[in-house]
């Protein structure tokens, strides 16, 4: 594969996580981060999230969560999620705090205020490379069934970008065609690292 892509959703749960993984089985270098102060998971109730610091092993979490209530946190899907987040990697980690990770050349969001957030904190950043890079939004709802098909959608769309012999020049194209035929709506920046 030629590029480097990130997927980015909220917690680095979910929507990214699933892409991750799909991603990653394809053979893409792939890695993904959350945009949140905190990283939320549903509790019992709306009002009581279960919140833990970007950092904290998937591990760790599903051992707590199976501690609080296996039954609830089987059935709404978050012990089978952490389980397959642990298979990719130890813990969330923050967009914000990526920069020892090197610089993408495509990053993925699920949520316009996400995107919003990336864009800004790339605007922020020190631009050492000035070094171009794609941001796209894929709207995508917080829940398992919608992560999966976003995932899918998300690898067609890098495939597509992995095909084009420039993504600079066939982006519209590509965006074109994908909201065609999806008939999905996208937000993409060109941004500098």
């Amino acid at each position: 594969m030629t590029y480097r892509y990130a997927m980015v959703c909220s917690s680095n749960q979910n929507r990214s996580m699933e892409a991750h993984f799909l991603l990653k089985r394809h053979g893409f270098d792939v890695s993904s981060y959350g945009t949140g102060a905190h990283v939320k998971l549903p509790g019992p109730s709306l009002r009581e999230p279960n919140v833990y610091d970007f950092g904290t092993p998937y591990k760790q979490m599903f051992d707590d969560l199976r501690r609080k209530d296996p039954e609830l946190y089987r059935r709404n899907g978050i012990l089978p999620m952490l389980k397959r987040n642990s298979t990719v990697k130890t813990a969330p980690q923050r967009w914000q705090d990526n920069a020892a990770d090197g610089s993408f050349d495509v990053v993925f969001t699920f949520e316009e205020k996400v995107f919003d957030m990336v864009i800004e904190d790339l605007h922020n950043r020190n631009h050492t490379h000035m070094k171009t890079v794609l941001v796209i939004n894929l709207e995508v709802k917080d829940n398992h069934e919608e992560a999966a098909i976003g995932a899918r959608l998300t690898l067609d769309l890098c495939q597509e970008i992995e095909d084009a012999d420039s993504w600079e020049e066939s982006i519209d194209d590509i965006v074109g065609g994908f909201e065609k035929q999806h008939r999905r709506k996208l937000l993409y920046s060109i941004s500098f690292y």
